[in-house]
């Protein structure tokens, strides 16, 4: 009798073990195939946002989520934490640690290693505006927002991602809006740019789209900070938001002009939301840029929206705000 138990357990467990097999595969086949279609992916999750208004309707992917429970009964792998599964020995390699480190900073001079961790984006909704009133750039088109629970899709969102959820918004309030959807690390390694040329970069490609459509009246550069959270963060009525921060340059002659428009803007949302704005950083000196491609035109504002540690729900809720701000600023400017 104790044999035939012991046959009969040996059974169970080596049914489990083949169940648990069949799972695993399933599940690395789903996660190495979906990091191969990150551009779109991270294109349908901008318009899923836009439509639906959060992030939390990634939990439409119902499969995945039984399979990633599955996952961590058996191993403890949480396959929408990749720390997890870097921890367990799966997926290990030897550029992971560089890669992690890379997560949590701004030390992009290695534009190889900017690119392991963040993607450029095509625009989802790209359409051709004949008399555009706004445009939309980022310098450092790579800067990354936390994506926890976001890097199973291979869903990567960046500044470039707030910049088309941006334009939607603006868009919809009546304000034509473009956005550079120049890759600007193409464009640097084209040309054998450094990262520290990423103005120098942005500077032709603002000056391009200004002689090309005179209607543009305000040009406005979206970055995000590389402090953490509890400086980027702040809660609303119980809703959630990336801070925001703006960044004016002293080193040219009509940075009063700046202020004075970066000014108004802050005072906008700084009336509705007190606590929404971490107020205007003014640089000069040893190094830092000092211009900011600001000299260009009076209405170029550079926005620092949230930090490394943000996810994009908080920067979502914090665009909402925005775009009416800035609607309100041009009515104001009778532009």
């Amino acid at each position: 009798m104790r044999k035939k138990f012991k046959v009969k357990k040996r059974f169970k467990i080596k049914y489990l073990f083949y169940i648990f097999l069949i799972y695993i595969s399933f599940v690395y086949t789903f996660y190495f195939s979906i990091q191969k279609i990150s551009d779109n992916n991270n294109k349908k999750f901008i318009n899923l946002i836009l439509s639906g208004g959060n992030t939390h309707l990634l939990s439409n992917y119902k499969v995945t989520k039984i399979v990633n429970e599955t996952v961590k009964l058996f191993t403890n792998i949480d396959l929408t934490k990749p720390l997890t599964v870097i921890n367990q020995s799966i997926f290990k390699n030897k550029n992971s640690e560089n890669i992690i480190k890379e997560n949590h900073g701004d030390d992009y001079s290695n534009l190889e290693e900017l690119k392991k961790i963040s993607f450029y984006i095509e625009d989802p909704n790209k359409i051709d505006e004949d008399s555009p009133k706004v445009y939309l750039y980022n310098t450092h088109q790579l800067e990354n927002y936390k994506n926890d629970g976001l890097e199973i899709y291979n869903i990567t969102p960046n500044v470039l991602m707030a910049s088309y959820i941006l334009k939607e918004k603006l868009n919809k309030l009546g304000i034509p809006t473009i956005v550079e959807d120049t890759n600007i690390t193409n464009f640097l390694q084209i040309n054998n740019w450094d990262y520290a040329s990423s103005y120098k970069a942005s500077r032709l490609l603002l000056l391009d789209k200004k002689s090309k459509y005179d209607s543009l009246k305000y040009f406005i550069d979206i970055h995000r900070d590389s402090a953490n959270k509890t400086a980027t963060k702040v809660t609303i009525d119980g809703k959630d938001y990336a801070k925001v921060m703006f960044v004016i340059g002293l080193e040219h002659d009509n940075y009063k002009e700046n202020i004075e428009v970066t000014t108004k803007l802050n005072k906008i949302i700084k009336d509705k939301y007190p606590t929404l704005s971490r107020g205007i950083y003014k640089k000069e000196g040893k190094g830092v840029d000092g211009i900011y491609n600001q000299d260009i035109s009076k209405n170029t504002i550079l926005i620092e929206i949230g930090g490394v540690d943000n996810n994009i729900t908080e920067v979502f809720n914090t665009l909402e705000v925005l775009s009416k701000a800035i609607c309100e600023l041009i009515g104001d400017n009778n532009e």
